[in-house]
């Protein structure tokens, strides 16, 4: 008599999404909380690329400290809506409250582009739907991702990037430099932006 029972198949993995995310923090140690974040995103993937610290100037409610920004590659297998609750849950466990919109904030982490996936719902849409219009977005994202196509607007990163109108002052940071310098911020607008 045959044995009707079938092995598990072990070759079937499901293949991780490479994600895109920014990165922002304009509260207390800015740099350590970005490197705080880093850290924690490892329970929600592997992060395999890292842009350099950008030292940024706010955009909208612009009464508030400059930002420090950064983007990460992150290889995850978890759905957009679980990649999103986790980044939540970071956020909160970093002391986040969302008391003023688009306000100071100790740590801000955005789902940028998950592979080619759209999605449009009421809590979440991406491709992020602002990251187009945003150099502190665009510049670190160009790092490490210049040839990554929008899969909506089908442009590169590194294109959009050179589309974007002068002004958002964005200025790459050494990191060592951001250690030495943590308590000090930028006093002019000259407009000037990393390249």
């Amino acid at each position: 008599m045959e044995n009707s029972a079938t092995k598990p198949d072990t070759n079937t993995r499901t293949m991780p999404n490479l994600v895109y995310l920014s990165l922002g923090s304009n509260v207390g140690d800015r740099a350590a909380q970005l490197r705080d974040a880093l850290t924690r995103l490892s329970a929600a993937g592997r992060v395999v690329a890292g842009s350099s610290f950008y030292e940024t100037e706010p955009v909208e409610f612009t009464e508030q400290p400059w930002f420090l920004n950064c983007v990460v590659a992150l290889e995850t297998s978890k759905t957009p809506q679980q990649l999103m609750d986790a980044i939540l849950h970071i956020e909160q466990e970093m002391g986040r409250r969302r008391i003023q919109t688009k306000g100071p904030r100790s740590i801000d982490i955005d789902i940028l582009l998950f592979g080619e996936t759209i999605v449009d719902a009421n809590e979440l849409t991406i491709p992020h739907p602002a990251m187009h219009q945003r150099r502190f977005v665009l510049e670190p994202l160009a790092e490490i991702a210049p040839e990554v196509r929008h899969p909506v607007f089908k442009k590169t990163i590194g294109e959009l990037r050179d589309a974007l109108p002068e002004g958002q002052a964005v200025k790459r940071v050494q990191r060592s430099e951001m250690a030495r310098n943590e308590d000090q911020r930028p006093t002019t607008n000259d407009g000037s932006t990393a390249q």
